[in-house]
């Protein structure tokens, strides 16, 4: 948009340019709920042809249909990756603890000499000035703090973000690496790779983006989860699969239903673009 339309121009507009809307007064209260940009803007494209123009017979509906399942599909992975993010830091925590101690453990000697130096300074001196924004108001760092001096790793990982765990995972020494990805029976540099990635995927969640087609210039070795897959760059099917592989059997069970769901879900909403559509911008097919 050039200028300001309110939501019943909005409507309009789009009806102009070929997009059937059945209920008007409930395409209305959606706009005005979600707004126009997030509903329309963001989920449009895969509902148009190469000239730019929508498909023949493309409803409201399904464009609100796949904007819906996107949305859906952002809670599943915020509810799954927390779980990975727990037993990560748990791990983590553990490491640390039982090969530097719960005091002094935040020092370079302890982290890998292959590092830039002053990459490990900055993030510690990142994970330090986290702890004393915390102190009074995160209940453990404060009773740590104010009964012992110090705070241990198992509530320092409490603190930090699931970037900042990337971060720390990625300065320890090979070895610390190693004995925290071999729970999962992957390579310290696949787990390195799989975080990262994560963290961009919670990122987008936390801010309500476009998750179904995300791809990321941040590789992963995938041929170790999937042999035969032939995409160079990280799509949603391959973060899946990663995620899969992280999680605990019951909990793995529980996020694949949950996505088998939204997708059977949209599959019957769709009417102009068939469901390979969306599972092939997700990645699904690359292995064919």
């Amino acid at each position: 948009m050039k200028e300001y339309k309110n939501s019943n121009e909005l409507l309009d507009y789009i009806i102009s340019k070929g997009v059937s809307v059945n209920n008007k007064e409930d395409a209305l209260y959606k706009i005005k709920t979600y707004s126009y940009y997030s509903i329309i803007n963001t989920y449009k494209d895969v509902f148009k042809n190469t000239n730019n123009e929508y498909k023949k017979n493309v409803s409201f509906d399904e464009i609100y249909a796949l904007f819906e399942f996107d949305k859906n599909l952002r809670s599943i992975f915020l509810k799954y990756s927390l779980e990975i993010e727990i037993i990560l830091k748990s791990l983590l925590a553990e490491t640390i603890s039982s090969r530097y101690g719960i005091k002094e453990y935040l020092v370079k000697k302890n982290f890998d000499d292959t590092v830039n130096e002053t990459t490990i300074t900055e993030s510690i001196n990142v994970i330090e000035e986290e702890i004393n924004k915390q102190n009074g108001k995160h209940e453990a760092v404060t009773h740590y703090i104010d009964e012992y001096g110090f705070v241990p790793p198992f509530v320092l990982t409490k603190i930090l973000t699931l970037g900042e765990l990337s971060r720390l995972y990625a300065m320890l020494k090979q070895s610390d690496r190693q004995s925290i990805s071999k729970n999962f029976k992957l390579s310290d540099k696949m787990l390195k790779q799989i975080i990262v990635n994560m963290t961009m995927i919670r990122n987008i969640c936390a801010h309500n983006d476009r998750l179904f087609s995300f791809h990321s210039k941040f590789r992963i070795s995938f041929k170790y989860i999937q042999e035969n897959y032939n995409e160079k760059s990280v799509n949603i099917y391959m973060v899946i699969k990663c995620m899969e592989s992280l999680l605990p059997k019951e909990k793995k069970k529980e996020f694949v239903k949950l996505i088998n769901n939204e997708i059977k879900i949209l599959d019957s909403q769709l009417k102009s673009i068939k469901i390979d559509n969306i599972l092939n911008i997700m990645g699904f097919y690359k292995n064919k």
